[in-house]
């Protein structure tokens, strides 16, 4: 069901949608811990390897889909804010369109570009072969990942995160079943758990549709809602595209980081694939009050309530920055615990290497859990640039600290990568952010006026 949210308690409505957010977040990681685990205890360190080094890469197009996916639902939701219901038909099935036309390209390219990319990161050679098999599949399966992700991305723009969660439950269930299936009965090795990935999101997406189209009336949609309206597609791309290249800049600074981690070798690279997972996880409480901004603020906007923008973001920072201080705690103390999940032979270099990268990085998770309010937020309210640069920021400075630092302190300097890259990309989020709802704040504001008729 749509849930308004420009009337109410911001605090109660914000934790009201965030909580299925962080449910379907978790579980999303979770069946990639699984895909983890199942690899690492059943194919072994070097395979696990393979699968982490394709990680970097996996988020290159994935996140590309995602951000294009969450930027074309910006529009919705603020139509829907509006209560401009022919508004929301119109912004969704221009939203359907460009999604087809953009998954055709975007698996096309990167099938092209798999074998270039993984030698260009100096991916070793004992682990190339499986490492391009497994991400071959991901890849050819962008379409079940577009197809979840706007439908999921468009019930969010109207209020309701509880619908993609169950569906995501469901896939979860289906993705460890599928795992053990292909890679344990069929032995289908590496490639099997990257069709269980695929196979288990693309029918999320489709029970999504099946549901969506039945119980929501404002997205049932007709031939002439889909006539092309150039209005709508140039918005749809204003906001997309600057969204989906600013996942991809981050995308590039993570291969950079890849590309560093894979010149220390296989056991290395097995430890910041076990870590990484186990950062992921501690990282989704945070993540997931962050996209839930970009939603209360697009609808909030559409109803000209810059006051209570306000609000929720001030609110939702502090709970972000509670939320930060708890998972660099768990990462710190409890990090090996979970390291241990995806080794079967608790290798010790491996637990040392996973545990020097989570203690490292759990001390700056504050800023990083800013970044997800003020940058979801800016972009909720349609502003792209700043949210864009500060992927560049981050790229820059991820760069920077991967080419020098590894060379004057060793691992410990990839692991300081990220936390740079993450205070690069808070500070000019955070100003920016205040920058845009001072102005917004004044009625004078021609952008506020426009908002408000």
């Amino acid at each position: 069901m749509t849930k308004d949210m420009t009337t109410g308690s911001p605090v109660k409505l914000i934790l009201c949608f965030s909580i299925p957010l962080l449910i379907g977040n978790i579980f999303q990681q979770f069946y990639s811990m699984v895909d983890t685990i199942i690899v690492g205890r059943f194919l072994g360190v070097n395979v696990l390897a393979a699968v982490g080094s394709t990680g970097s890469l996996s988020f290159l197009v994935i996140g590309f889909v995602q951000g294009l996916s969450a930027g074309f639902s910006v529009l919705v939701s603020q139509r829907f804010g509006a209560n401009d219901e022919y508004g929301v038909k119109k912004a969704t099935s221009s939203a359907i369109i460009l999604s087809v036309i953009m998954a055709i390209i975007i698996t096309a390219v990167s099938l092209i570009l798999v074998d270039p990319l993984l030698n260009l990161m100096n991916t070793p050679q004992d682990i190339i072969t499986d490492a391009s098999s497994y991400i071959s599949v991901i890849f050819i399966g962008v379409f079940a990942t577009f197809f979840y992700n706007i439908i999921s991305s468009i019930l969010r723009a109207l209020g309701d995160s509880k619908t993609p969660l169950y569906f995501l439950i469901v896939s979860s269930i289906l993705n460890i079943i599928l795992d053990l299936v292909f890679i344990v009965n069929f032995s289908m090795g590496v490639a099997g758990a990257a069709y269980a990935t695929v196979i288990s999101q693309g029918i999320a997406g489709l029970l999504c549709l099946i549901y969506t189209s039945r119980k929501f009336t404002i997205l049932k949609l007709k031939r002439e809602h889909f006539k092309l309206d150039s209005e709508y597609i140039k918005q749809h791309l204003k906001i997309g595209l600057p969204m989906a290249i600013q996942f991809s800049i981050i995308a590039i600074g993570t291969i950079i980081i890849q590309t560093a981690v894979n010149a220390f070798g296989s056991t290395v690279v097995a430890a910041n694939t076990a870590a990484s997972k186990v950062e992921q996880l501690v990282m989704q409480p945070p993540i997931s009050f962050g996209i839930t901004m970009a939603t209360y603020c697009a609808q909030n906007l559409g109803a000209g309530n810059i006051d209570r923008i306000k609000e929720g973001v001030k609110k939702c920072a502090i709970i972000n920055i509670i939320l930060g201080i708890f998972a660099g705690f768990i990462l710190i103390f409890f990090g090996s615990g979970f390291t241990n999940l995806f080794v079967s032979d608790s290798n010790p270099e491996v637990i040392a290497f996973a545990q020097q990268y989570l203690s490292t990085v759990g001390i700056f998770f504050i800023p990083l859990s800013l970044i997800f309010i003020y940058r979801n937020a800016l972009q909720g309210m349609g502003y792209t640039l700043v949210p864009m640069l500060s992927g560049i920021y981050e790229l820059l400075a991820r760069s920077i600290a991967a080419f020098t630092l590894p060379s004057m302190i060793g691992y410990l300097g990839v692991c300081f990568a990220g936390p740079i890259a993450w205070i690069a990309a808070a500070v000019p989020l955070v100003f920016s952010y205040y920058n845009k709802i001072n102005k917004l704040s004044n009625p004078c504001d021609e952008y506020y006026a426009k908002t408000s008729n």
